[in-house]
């Protein structure tokens, strides 16, 4: 045998081995996809990122899977979307109109609830009484438990003012059900003029506010507790729902 022969031999070996690591690696993370679309596919909420991260391989680049899951159902009829640090599966954006609603379809929101809506969801965190100076009248508590059944809004914090008012903003549900990856993607001043949302007689000072992410708490606003829950009323001593 020539010494060319060995070297031959020797090279065959090395790439026979990166191959067949690299065959595995491929294995493992097709793996890895399969169990993330499992996992998305079964759940009736989007999923966390976090809930994801604990049921794959130690190690898996969630974010990076899920980009590639993301490429994948990009031309099917059900795309896979990001709400924040959450994933679903949804029905494409063109395909919305062949999908049927039935009777039990939530009803549609008042004018009220409508612009209570939009101020806490440009505004958040903000409390009741801001919610009022906005839209200049009372607002009603129905209103914003009809807000709060459909999942839309929620508590935060409460405002280190005296009296310390219940500060309110969205949830992840209200980002899903409005095709939202997150509260920065509310559409601005000119998209709202172009969609005829906003009238002509504009103060040339008006501006629109850019909401805090979902999670974060401002620098004058503390933690909601269970125990703050309790005081308001909002759930009886043993923790559970009214």
């Amino acid at each position: 045998m020539t010494a060319t022969d060995i070297s031959g031999d020797d090279t065959r070996g090395d790439r026979d081995e990166v191959d067949g690591d690299g065959s595995m690696a491929t294995v493992l993370e097709l793996e890895a996809e399969r169990t993330a679309e499992a996992l998305v596919f079964a759940a009736a909420e989007p999923v966390s990122e976090a809930y994801l991260a604990e049921r794959l391989p130690r190690g898996t680049d969630v974010r990076r899977l899920m980009s590639k899951l993301v490429d994948l159902y990009a031309g099917r009829g059900v795309n896979l979307v990001r709400v924040e640090d959450r994933w679903a599966f949804r029905t494409a954006a063109d395909l919305s109109f062949v999908i049927r609603h039935d009777d039990s379809e939530q009803r549609k929101l008042s004018r009220a609830a409508l612009e209570v809506l939009a101020i806490i969801a440009y505004h958040q965190p903000v409390t009741r009484a801001e919610i009022e100076e906005i839209r200049g009248v009372q607002t009603s508590r129905g209103t914003l438990d009809v807000l709060m059944e459909a999942g839309w809004v929620r508590f935060r914090g409460r405002r280190r003012t005296p009296g310390r008012p219940v500060t309110l903003g969205t949830t992840p549900r209200f980002l899903d059900h409005f095709g939202l990856e997150e509260l920065r993607d509310l559409p601005g001043l000119e998209e709202l003029k172009g969609a005829g949302l906003l009238s002509g007689r504009i103060p040339s000072d008006f501006r629109i506010p850019i909401p805090l992410m979902a999670d974060e708490l401002s620098e004058d606003e503390d933690p909601i507790t269970q125990l703050d829950l309790e005081e308001l009323g909002l759930l009886t001593p043993s923790g559970g729902d009214e």
